[in-house]
């Protein structure tokens, strides 16, 4: 009896247990972190970390000028088209892997035993390079758009109103870092809980901006406009080849639709992460692909004097174009700029939301990585906190990493050029090496999750990882012309000198000790 009883005592745990749990368990990892996640919950995290205003926003004026709006706007098309390879590609190794390690954890077993530790290697610092420069990048645009805020409720740049200097603006951005570190260093039901508002905010928001924006316009441009004209910004970029024009147009959309991975970070905590990470995977790509659409249109449709857009001296200082978008709107209908500033605190709060996202997403790499002793003081950073079950110790190094890349916001004039294109290679680049292991590895190797591409899995992953080599390499051109300290791209450089000294630590040190994901249970006989 007493057999029987502890039989069917183990049988009814492990019908109760969670798929997502169990297919974890047997990778060789203990559940750890709560699984207490939705799906809904999942999805928003993940929608927040790609953002419906946060990529376009900031790129928006740069992109316009370089060929006009026809390239932007059909831009956004192509890119999205190729980005649901990349994410269709995901989702089926998602499914398959439901680990907190997610890109990381997958390379190194889709690579195999001999290519494994240097794929995951490679991968892990990618992506950590990735989303720390993407909370960067999120402090900055933030702060940018709060800097517009401040000089239209003080009067505008022809009313005398208040520029915040460079030393303030970097005050901002350290503020926003470390409000982002503190909140995720609460218990994970917070973090939720903001990022289910985000949800929310992002969707009621875009809609109130795409809807009232060309409603509120005194006049719209034409159709013919906004899909067809083509019209080259050479004075301004000193970009004269129309082909290059064009690829620099597309910068915005390449910027704008990544960071779905999001949802595979949270796989541990998440209730049937095998179903419900590649469900909010490809559920965050189909949304910001249609809202992203509907949100340049509205700028696009919207403009009321494109050559004025960038006049230094108009009323937001020619420094952020869509910030004179709303204001030309608000001020020609109703003589104040009120509505602009509201609209463009809806969009300050999407940089708020997605900073703190990217900032959770960035923390449990780090976690994951120090879990498998990859990164110096391993012991420290993969701690966490005694009561909140978050790693916390990884949160504040994150915030501190995230700090350092703004101090040259003090002498540089190109620091939101050099973080973007770090942050997009090294997050994107992140993707290519699981997605390149899935494409060569032997189909009787891999153990498929519900989501399961079949034989189709070749030509995904192959149009998948040739996208992504293609965005890595345009984010690594000169943006302007003639090239000079003020407008060099300092991205390869960076990158450059970072991946450098990651690959001699590999060959002199690393090679010899790190092998990968660490299991911390051992799957023959359930014991830790």
């Amino acid at each position: 009896m007493g057999s029987e009883s502890r039989l069917l005592e183990m049988t009814g745990s492990a019908t109760t247990m969670d798929s997502g749990e169990k297919r974890l368990n047997e990778l060789g990892y203990k559940q750890e972190l709560r699984r207490e996640m939705t799906l809904f919950k999942t999805l928003a995290i993940s929608f927040s970390t790609m953002t419906l205003f946060t990529g376009i926003t900031p790129l928006y004026g740069s992109s316009l000028q370089y060929a006009g709006p026809a390239t932007l706007v059909w831009g956004w098309i192509v890119v999205s088209f190729f980005t649901w390879f990349v994410g269709i590609a995901m989702a089926e190794i998602c499914s398959s892997f439901p680990t907190t390690g997610s890109l990381y954890f997958w390379a190194a077993h889709l690579a195999g035993p001999k290519w494994g530790p240097f794929a995951s290697w490679c991968c892990a610092w990618l992506e950590t390079i990735g989303l720390i420069a993407g909370i960067g990048t999120q402090a900055y645009a933030g702060s940018q758009t709060l800097q517009s805020i401040i000089l239209l409720c003080t009067g505008t740049n022809k009313g005398g109103g208040y520029f915040t200097p460079k030393w303030l603006f970097l005050c901002m951005y350290i503020g926003l870092t470390v409000i982002w570190a503190a909140l995720n260093t609460f218990a994970l039901e917070v973090i939720a809980l903001i990022d289910m508002i985000s949800i929310w905010w992002q969707v009621i928001g875009g809609m109130v901006i795409v809807i009232m924006l060309p409603l509120v316009a005194l006049t719209t441009k034409s159709a013919s406009f906004v899909f067809t004209n083509f019209e080259m910004g050479s004075e301004s970029t000193g970009v004269s080849s129309k082909p290059y024009a064009v690829i620099l147009s597309f910068l915005v959309s390449q910027y704008s639709l990544y960071g779905y991975d999001a949802a595979a970070h949270l796989t541990e905590e998440t209730k049937g992460a095998d179903k419900n990470g590649p469900i909010a995977i490809l559920g965050s790509i189909g949304i910001i692909s249609l809202f992203g659409w509907a949100y340049i249109l509205a700028l696009t449709f919207s403009i009321q004097d494109f050559g004025y857009l960038y006049d230094t001296s108009n009323e937001t200082a020619g420094a952020f174009v869509p910030a004179q978008i709303l204001y030309d709107a608000f001020h020609g209908r109703y003589g104040n700029s009120v509505g602009a500033i509201i609209l463009l605190f809806i969009i300050w709060g999407s940089f708020f939301f997605g900073g703190l996202s990217i900032t959770t997403s960035a923390a449990r790499v780090v976690y994951a990585l120090s879990r498998d002793k990859g990164v110096p003081f391993s012991f420290l950073w993969r701690k966490l906190h005694p009561k909140h079950k978050v790693p916390s110790n990884a949160v504040w190094l994150c915030a501190a990493i995230c700090i350092l890349l703004g101090i040259p916001i003090l002498k540089v004039n190109v620091v939101f050029t050099a973080i973007t294109s770090i942050c997009t290679i090294g997050w994107v680049g992140g993707y290519a090496v699981p997605i390149f292991a899935r494409l060569i590895m032997p189909e009787k190797n891999f153990k498929p999750g519900p989501f399961y591409l079949g034989r189709a899995r070749r030509p995904v992953c192959l149009i998948a990882f040739l996208w992504i080599c293609y965005t890595c390499s345009v984010f690594l051109l000169p943006t302007l012309y003639p090239i000079t300290w003020d407008t060099f791209n300092y991205a390869p450089v960076a990158l450059g000198v970072g991946l450098g000294l990651i690959m001699l630590w590999w060959l002199l040190d690393a090679r010899k000790w790190f092998k990968g994901p660490v299991r911390n249970i051992d799957n023959q006989n359930g014991k830790v």
